[in-house]
């Protein structure tokens, strides 16, 4: 069985501050990707993984683009 791969810190770091910046919830933004706000926390707290499902929904709530999010990203680092 193959293990999942490690929750990246810089995700997490760049999916919050993303959230932050325009003033949602956890609760919103998770409603708007089609998620849990529990599945979020997680992703947020560098406990889980999400899928590229749930990254380009996210990014999409966001209201930007999946290399913008890259962009974030990296600029965590």
């Amino acid at each position: 069985m193959a293990r999942s791969p490690k929750p990246d810190p810089q995700l997490a770091a760049a999916v919050r501050r993303l959230r932050e910046d325009r003033g949602v919830t956890r609760e919103a933004l998770a409603f708007h990707a089609g998620i849990t706000t529990g599945s979020l926390a997680r992703i947020e707290l560098v406990q889980s993984t999400p899928g590229w499902d749930t990254v380009r929904s996210i990014a999409k709530a966001l209201d930007i683009s999946l290399a913008d999010l890259v962009e974030a990203i990296e600029a965590t680092a």
